[in-house]
């Protein structure tokens, strides 16, 4: 290993009102935001050691509103990797995933992305209306991760942002581009422990 830095652009993509930046924030700073205040657009940035290489993490996190989808192209262009969030309470937003999924796919003119589907609010579970097997029926048909989440409880939070690492770096090794580590290197049980990841 060189020593090398490395630096992964990770955008969250989804209708308003799913989570998308209660995620980020308990991601990043380890909290729940109770206030859903829509977003236009927020980036981050945090500092994690994976397998002892150094790797900078840029998190967008963008607009699901539909007055700012005209943004949505940009953002494509700018992501590396993709968490494509819906709510486990809205079968609109779950419709609203497989756009976004075919917007990236053909934006970015690959028949396969890194892109992890993510559906959270798993705390409400007398409000859900979507189903654990549709969304995984959903995420095997792209060829993705699918992971439920709770902002709220901090369920899978970690488990999402860096399965979506996990999905870079193998789709690094396969177009022939660094990588972390060794190939296949990366184990995910420990990535999400203080000692891990450092928040800039």
């Amino acid at each position: 290993m060189d020593g090398k830095e490395l630096e992964y652009k990770l955008v969250l993509v989804g209708d308003g009102g799913v989570g998308k930046s209660a995620l980020t924030i308990q991601f990043l700073q380890n909290y729940f935001v109770e206030q859903y205040d829509p977003t236009i657009e927020d980036q981050y940035r945090k500092e994690c050691i994976i397998n002892g290489q150094k790797i900078y993490l840029d998190i967008l996190d963008t607009a699901g509103q539909e007055e700012y989808r005209s943004l949505l192209r940009q953002y494509i262009k700018y992501g590396q990797g993709f968490l494509i969030v819906f709510s486990v309470t809205s079968k609109s937003s779950f419709e609203e995933a497989k756009k976004f999924y075919e917007q990236i796919i053909s934006s970015k003119h690959k028949k396969t992305f890194p892109i992890v589907l993510v559906g959270n609010k798993s705390d409400l579970k007398k409000d859900r209306v979507v189903q654990h097997s549709a969304a995984v029926s959903l995420a095997k048909s792209w060829k993705v991760p699918y992971f439920e989440t709770s902002a709220k409880d901090r369920i899978n939070v970690d488990q999402c942002f860096y399965g979506l690492v996990k999905e870079i770096h193998c789709y690094n090794i396969m177009e022939d581009k660094v990588c972390i580590g060794q190939p296949g290197s990366i184990d995910l049980k420990n990535e999400g422990s203080s000692k891990d990841c450092i928040l800039m």
